[in-house]
């Protein structure tokens, strides 16, 4: 995380005395999912700066009407919870507005103002004119002076806080023999399908490389993750050894990301991929029923990057590691947007 900004407030004396100027605000809107507010909290936070995170979800009329002329007039600006925004406390007292995605977007170009600039996360699939500044990734096939691009999307898991967790972890994991393999699993959404079968075989592929390497087996689950599917996971993990995480107790997934030494992650989650190449484990990419151009091409950078490698139609196990270091282009990202906004 950037540090914090200081000043120089003049005594009577010929020193200055040292005190802390307050953190910048960042009111941060998109659609409240795990991804999405990875991303853009993410992005305040390695920022340097407050965020308060509000979930919206306008209706596709209201997102036709924000991105009209003004003098149309437009409708009310409101969370999904129906709080008004214009008026939102958050946003009065905030020094940027970081909205994210389609939607998110919508409302963030509607909320930006000469003091307070708007950042944009991913395509906002309207005029980039409407934004101060847009951060996204290069599968996302946007350009502009507004404009900047990366490998990896946003997120919060600086070479710092991987540090911390592995402080953390290491002690609650010595028991375990190694090597120590993760596997990070997501769920089905409008480009993959992860039901029961796609679980199965991931469990048996998984299963296969403990039984040839021996060590220890770790797997999270996500809230999305089919309730079929995670019972078909601990089904055939669990007697093999292996422990499936299903919410109880304190989450290992940042420990995994800092002290697994093989990682699986599956397709579907570009912000689940981006944060596991920023540890020092090489990553697998499990693929699943479904197509999406722009993941496709974000997997393949990451493959041309040599940080991840996708599993095969016919493995029956994962690939020996590879050497690797960690992959994570946030920090130039927030440097170049510091320099660009001037805080």
């Amino acid at each position: 995380m950037a540090s914090a900004m200081y000043a120089g407030a003049q005594t009577g004396s010929d020193t200055a005395e040292v005190l802390p100027l307050s953190r910048p605000h960042a009111f941060v809107v998109g659609e409240n999912f795990a991804g999405m507010r990875s991303q853009a909290l993410g992005l305040a936070h390695r920022a340097g700066w407050d965020g308060t995170f509000q979930p919206v979800c306008p209706s596709r009329m209201a997102r036709m009407a924000l991105a009209g002329p003004r003098w149309l007039g437009r409708p009310c600006l409101r969370g999904s919870e129906g709080q008004t925004l214009e008026s939102h406390a958050d946003l009065l007292r905030s020094d940027v507005v970081i909205s994210v995605g389609g939607k998110g977007g919508a409302i963030g170009a509607a909320l930006r103002a000469h003091c307070r600039p708007v950042v944009q996360i991913q395509n906002p699939r309207q005029s980039l004119a409407r934004f101060d500044l847009i951060i996204a990734c290069r599968h996302d096939d946007i350009s502009g002076p507004n404009v900047l691009l990366g490998r990896t999307a946003l997120h919060g898991l600086t070479p710092e806080e991987l540090a911390h967790a592995r402080q953390e972890w290491e002690p609650r994991l010595a028991h375990l023999p190694r090597p120590l393999v993760a596997a990070f699993v997501g769920g089905s959404n409008g480009r993959f399908q992860l039901g029961e079968a796609e679980a199965r075989r991931l469990a048996t592929v998984l299963v296969q490389t403990r039984q040839d390497e021996g060590g220890s087996l770790i797997v999270t689950a996500s809230r999305r993750t089919d309730p079929q599917a995670l019972a078909a996971l601990k089904e055939i993990i669990e007697p093999a050894g292996g422990f499936v995480w299903d919410g109880e107790g304190d989450n290992p997934y940042i420990g995994l990301i800092a002290c697994a030494d093989n990682l699986l992650v599956t397709i579907d989650s570009v912000s689940m991929m981006s944060e596991s190449v920023a540890g020092r484990a090489p990553v697998t990419v499990f693929p699943l029923p479904g197509k999406s151009r722009r993941i496709s091409e974000f997997v393949e950078e990451l493959e041309l990057a040599g940080r991840v490698r996708v599993l095969g139609e016919s493995a029956v196990r994962l690939p020996t590691p590879w050497y690797v270091t960690p992959l994570d282009d946030t920090a130039e990202l927030v440097g170049e947007m510091h320099n660009r906004l001037g805080f």
